[in-house]
C-alpha cells in the first residue's frame, strides 16, 4: 500500500495530526549567500565503530524539515503534510512530489501554498521549484537569509547494501524530529510512480515508516541520504516493516534536471515487456536465457516505427501469463538486459530524441535494430 497524499483536512487541524501518505529527500552541501550555513561531514567514527544512531540524529536532524502543502484558497484550503530535507546553503529542500502535488498522470496539481518548518521552530514560505512525478521527488526554495541551514550530504546506491543499518527520519503523524531505525531489507525493489509507470531500484528498509514520513531521508551509517522515504506496503495502513524509499542515485538524477530546467524529462520507447530466464527461454526457443520478452509494442511509437514485434498469442507458463511471438532484446547500446539492470531502467537513462541500438533476437535469429527515443508520457499508452 502507498501512504499517498490522500489525507487532506482543514488548516486549522493541520497541527493535530495532519500527514500526508507517500515519503522523500537529497542532497549535497554547498554554500550559498544569504543565510548561515553549517558544513555536515561525515558522522565521525560511525564507520568504525558501528551504527549510532543518536549520532546521527544529533548532527542531521536540524536539517530535515516539515514541509506543509495547502491547496486551494481562504478558509477552505485543504492540506497535506509531510518531511524534506536541506540539501544546500541556498534554501533548497527535497521532499516526495506528492507532498508538494495532488493527483496523478494528466491530473496533477502543485500546491497553491508551500509552508517549510525547520526543527529549531522558524517556519517560512517556499516556491515549487519543481517536481518529477515519474520518481516522486519535489524540490521546494525557500530564503536563506537568517535561517541556519544544516545540508545533508547524497550517498551512492552503489554503496547500499543489504543489512546495513539505516536511520529514517522525519514527521510521522505530524510528530516532528522522529527517529527510527532499522537495516536495508532488499534492493531493486519497483514501486509506484504518480504516473503509470514504476520506479525501479527502490530500497526496501524495516524502519519504520508512517504517514507523514513522505519526503524524509533514509539515512546510512555515515549520515549520507541513500534514500527519500516514500511508500509503505501494509494491510491496515500502519508500518509492518515493508517501507520503500526512493533510490539516492534516482533523486539526484531528478533535483538536478528540476534546479536546471524546472522539470524532468523521459525517454520513451513503447514497449511492455517481461523478463527473459533459462526456463522460459527454452519455451520460447530463443539461444539467450536473459533479456526482455516485448509482450506489447505502442502502435506508432518509436519501437513501432523501428519494426519491433510485440507477442500476438498469450499463454500460462509455471505461475505467469506470458505473450509468445515477440522479439526478445538483449543488449542496448551494448549493455546486457538482466533481471537486475533491467530493459526499462536501460532506457531512462537516455535522453528524448536520443538514438540507441537495441540487440534483437526474433527466433534463432539476431540482428540489431536502431530506435530513436520519444518523451515519456503522463499516462501508459494501451499498445
Amino acid at each position: 500500500m502507498s501512504i499517498g497524499v490522500a489525507s487532506r483536512a482543514r488548516l486549522a487541524a493541520l497541527a493535530a495530526a495532519l500527514c500526508l501518505a507517500l515519503l522523500a529527500g537529497c542532497g549535497n552541501s554547498d554554500s550559498g549567500d544569504g543565510g548561515k550555513v553549517t558544513r555536515v561531514d561525515v558522522v565521525t567514527g560511525a564507520a568504525g565503530s558501528g551504527f549510532d544512531p543518536a549520532e546521527i540524529y544529533r548532527k542531521l536532524s536540524p536539517g530535515v524539515v516539515t514541509v506543509t502543502s495547502l491547496f486551494g484558497s481562504g478558509n477552505g484550503a485543504d492540506a497535506g503534510q509531510g518531511s524534506g530535507f536541506v540539501v544546500d546553503g541556498k534554501g533548497y529542500v527535497v521532499t516526495n512530489a506528492h507532498v508538494v502535488t495532488s493527483g496523478s498522470g494528466s491530473n496533477i496539481k502543485k500546491a497553491s501554498e508551500v509552508y517549510v518548518q525547520f526543527p529549531d521552530g522558524n517556519q517560512v514560505r517556499g516556491e515549487i521549484t519543481g517536481f518529477d512525478p515519474n520518481a516522486d521527488v519535489g524540490v521546494v526554495k525557500v530564503d536563506p537569509s537568517g535561517l541556519d541551514l544544516v545540508p545533508l550530504k547524497l550517498g551512492r546506491l552503489a554503496a547500499v547494501h543489504v543489512g546495513d543499518a539505516v536511520a529514517a527520519i522525519g514527521s510521522p503523524f505530524g510528530e516532528q524530529g522522529s527517529l527510527s531505525v532499522g537495516v536495508v531489507s532488499a534492493k531493486d525493489r519497483t514501486i509506484e510512480a504518480l504516473t503509470q509507470f514504476s520506479i525501479s531500484d527502490a530500497i526496501q528498509t524495516d524502519a519504520a515508516i508512517n504517514r507523514g514520513n513522505s519526503g524524509g531521508p533514509l539515512l546510512d551509517a555515515n549520515g549520507r541520504v541513500i534514500g527519500i522515504n516514500s511508500q509503505i506496503r501494509s494491510s491496515g495502513g500502519g508500518s509492518v516493516g515493508v517501507g520503500f524509499a526512493i533510490p539516492v542515485d534516482t533523486v539526484r538524477r531528478s533535483v538536478s534536471e528540476i534546479r536546471a530546467h524546472g522539470e524532468v524529462r523521459y525517454a520513451y520507447i513503447g514497449i511492455t515487456s517481461q523478463p527473459l530466464y533459462p526456463q522460459l527461454a527454452d519455451r520460447l526457443g530463443v539461444p539467450v536465457d536473459e533479456g526482455a520478452v516485448v509482450a506489447a509494442v505502442v502502435q506508432g511509437g518509436p519501437a513501432d516505427k523501428a519494426g519491433i514485434k510485440g507477442g500476438d498469442r498469450e499463454i500460462r507458463f509455471q505461475s505467469t501469463l506470458v505473450k509468445l511471438g515477440g522479439d526478445v532484446v538483449t543488449k542496448v547500446n551494448g549493455q546486457k538486459v538482466t533481471r537486475q539492470q533491467d530493459f526499462s531502467e536501460l532506457i531512462s537513462r537516455f535522453k528524448p530524441g536520443q538514438v540507441v541500438e537495441l540487440e534483437v533476437y526474433r527466433g534463432q535469429d539476431k540482428r540489431t535494430v536502431k530506435v530513436k527515443l520519444g518523451d515519456r508520457p503522463t499516462t501508459v499508452q494501451a499498445p
